[in-house]
């Protein structure tokens, strides 16, 4: 159990509701800490209000993420443990880097700047919103068959349509096109503190069958960290697809989270 409540915030990534992490939330509250799971910037109660009004999401890029959730952690008794899925571990990893985290957790974490690995799949994904430049002002969705190869590739058919109806919504394209553009720009807002030396700990995991963000994105982020003497850990989940954190098989990902954050005292 966590001895004093500390704060976890869940941070959603692309396309998927913050109630994605209701489960998350219920058992790290058992577990003893204190959770929470705001959405970003625009993002409506519930998916299908968010998914009936997607201009109020649009045209936010990644430090308005960034910020949004610094302000929600400034207003905490506590810093927080960070864990963010996708372009959500990528905000997690902003903020601890930027001390305002005592620990994060970063779920197949979109790449951040100094990543060169750019498989295929990946590219394919992204394409969803870099196909078109009037996307970068713009909301965007997925339908049900991009839902399926960007995130639930891994799953039944009938299982990855069920995690999309219930909760896909539009977000905004703009930090694909950050992300894309990264390594040509100087101030990139997805470049992270790699170096910081007085970080908390970073737990970075890879889905071993990901198609939005493959094993190779996060094993060159690992590497990153290579400069920081700061804790950086990495765990494989071999046979998992994006949808990690909120198919079936979420337990054992919440699990090996609680099971980290327990052997690093926190």
């Amino acid at each position: 159990m966590a001895a004093s409540g500390t704060p976890v915030v869940f941070i959603h990534g692309l396309w998927l509701h913050a109630g994605s992490w209701g489960a998350w939330v219920e058992r790290f509250g058992a577990a003893g800490y204190a959770p929470l799971a705001p959405g970003w910037p625009g993002d409506a109660e519930t998916p299908a209000e968010t998914r009936a009004a997607p201009d109020r999401v649009a045209g936010h890029g990644i430090d308005d993420v960034v910020e949004h959730y610094a302000e929600i952690i400034r207003g905490l008794e506590a810093k927080p443990i960070v864990v963010g899925h996708s372009f959500g571990g990528l905000v997690a990893q902003r903020l601890l880097g930027e001390n305002l985290a005592v620990a994060g957790i970063a779920i197949d974490a979109a790449p951040i700047k100094g990543v060169l690995a750019l498989p295929i799949s990946s590219l394919r994904v992204a394409s969803v919103a870099l196909r078109n430049p009037a996307n970068l002002k713009r909301a965007v969705g997925l339908t049900c068959a991009q839902f399926r190869y960007g995130f639930g590739n891994a799953l039944p058919e009938a299982e990855s349509n069920e995690l999309y109806e219930r909760w896909a919504i539009p977000s905004p394209g703009k930090p694909l096109f950050e992300a894309a553009t990264a390594n040509f720009a100087p101030r990139s807002p997805a470049k992270v503190d790699t170096g910081n030396p007085t970080r908390g700990p970073l737990l970075l995991t890879a889905g071993g069958r990901d198609h939005t963000v493959p094993k190779a994105i996060t094993k060159a982020t690992l590497r990153l960290y290579r400069a920081s003497p700061a804790v950086t850990d990495y765990r494989e989940f071999p046979d998992r697809g994006h949808s990690l954190a909120l198919d079936h098989g979420w337990e054992e990902v919440a699990g090996a989270a609680l099971t980290w954050l327990g052997e690093r005292s926190l």
